[in-house]
């Protein structure tokens, strides 16, 4: 293998680690893992290096082998250099990858597609922001100047017209204050009865008769419209009123903390062997990277139920295992109460559960779907696992899903083996998604 390919499986390292990530999901150890480092087993890159020609003879480096000697050959007893001493006890470079739970999150939305976007509810803090917020009153030192001036001179353009050209109309013969003001209304000039009457005051003996008639008025006389008036004349004033006044000040920004409680359920009876135990773990302990990641504060709850449910600690969930029967509503039952310390107001919630669907008769039907109905939460889950196909009496997951076939807040996948796990994690993640 060349310097080029060399460099080119160098550049590849990123997509082999997100290809070693789905992998490690579905077959890895994640017992290498801790809960705050995801360990990602990864293809180890030689990077290149320079090495002399073996055709070359002489020179420098040449040393004092003789002829026909392994090039690789261990030292031997008493060569030079053959320190004594007990063999090395420190382990060589183990083929992982660390991240930690956001960037896991990053990568398994960039292997999935996803895109959760993780709203806050409790508020941690109240600053001050732009000032884009509006008020009538206030300092002067917040008056929104720029906004007066639009307002005023928006009324300036509403109220301006050609004032020579009304006083014109005033000469015609024959045509008073009265008249003038009529065909100024219709001329959709906004001049005013008041001002009309004032003019008129100011026009003296024959000037009352310079035009005989509208017509001639207007052939000796040009109309300069409010554009052209103020392109040749500027202008002097902008009328203000108090009414326009508006005061800025702050918005006020809400920093919020993106909290989430993960509820894991798992049945725990005496028909969740080995293989079934595995896939819980290999769909759960995703999940709550993935989550830990997108989250600010994330809290775990871990309930193992078979007839009765209790709660237990991370390290007992996914190996315990009871010889009792299964009623999947006694752990709902313990998730509402145990949910009363994460308020829904402050708390966004993930209900997972696990198990066979194996279920004890009208269970489902009568407890487990109504206790979903009334617990809050962002999303509710359950996986089945059934490595060797459905059971008989496993119905768990068909009627949580047909109960629930129009919510877009519960998802159901079933897991038979290792290379479903991927497909039940985008599944449930997905249905959050898309909410």
């Amino acid at each position: 293998m060349g310097l080029r390919d060399d460099l080119e499986r160098y550049r590849e390292v990123g997509e082999d680690r997100r290809q070693d990530l789905s992998e490690f999901i579905q077959y890895g150890d994640l017992g290498q893992s801790r809960p705050d480092s995801v360990r990602v087993p990864i293809k180890i890159v030689d990077l290149p290096e320079f090495a002399y020609d073996q055709r070359d003879q002489g020179g420098v480096g040449q040393g004092d082998a003789e002829e026909g000697d392994p090039v690789d050959a261990e030292p031997q007893p008493g060569d030079d250099g053959d320190d004594d001493g007990d063999p090395g006890e420190e382990g060589g470079e183990h083929e992982y990858y660390e991240m930690d739970p956001e960037e896991f999150a990053q990568e398994l939305d960039e292997q999935l597609g996803l895109d959760l976007d993780p709203k806050g509810k409790k508020v941690i803090e109240e600053t001050e922001g732009d000032f884009t917020d509006i008020t009538r009153s206030g300092p002067t030192s917040t008056l929104d100047f720029e906004r007066l001036f639009k307002q005023g001179l928006k009324r300036k353009l509403a109220m301006d017209f050609d004032r020579d050209y009304v006083r014109e109309a005033l000469k015609i013969d024959g045509w008073g204050p009265a008249k003038v003001f009529e065909w100024a209304r219709g001329e959709n000039m906004p001049v005013s009865r008041a001002w009309i009457d004032e003019a008129y005051d100011e026009i003296h003996g024959d000037e009352r008769t310079t035009w005989a008639n509208l017509e001639e008025m207007q052939a000796e006389t040009e109309r300069v419209d409010t554009a052209q008036r103020i392109r040749r004349e500027g202008i002097d004033e902008v009328p203000f009123r108090r009414e326009d006044e508006r005061y800025r000040y702050p918005e006020i920004v809400e920093e919020r903390e993106k909290n989430v409680v993960v509820v894991n359920i798992r049945d725990v009876s005496g028909s969740m062997r080995q293989k079934k135990r595995e896939l819980v773990e290999r769909t759960f302990t995703p999940l709550d990277w993935y989550l830990q990641g997108k989250y600010d504060n994330a809290e775990f709850v871990y309930i193992a139920h078979d007839a009765d449910a209790w709660e237990v600690e991370r390290d007992e969930f996914f190996g315990i295992r009871s010889g009792g029967g299964t009623r999947i509503s006694s752990a709902y039952e313990l998730a509402a109460e145990l949910l009363e310390e994460y308020p829904w107001s402050e708390w966004n919630r993930y209900v997972f559960a696990a198990g066979d669907s194996e279920n004890s008769s009208n269970d489902t039907e009568e407890h487990v779907v109504p206790l979903m109905e009334q617990i809050p939460a962002n999303l509710h889950a359950y996986v089945e696992t059934q490595p060797s196909g459905n059971a008989i009496n496993a119905t768990h997951a068909e009627e949580v899903e047909r109960s629930f076939r129009d919510a877009d807040d519960v998802a159901v996948a079933y897991v038979s083996g290792p290379d479903d796990v991927v497909d039940a994690i985008y599944d449930i993640l997905s249905t959050e998604d898309d909410q």
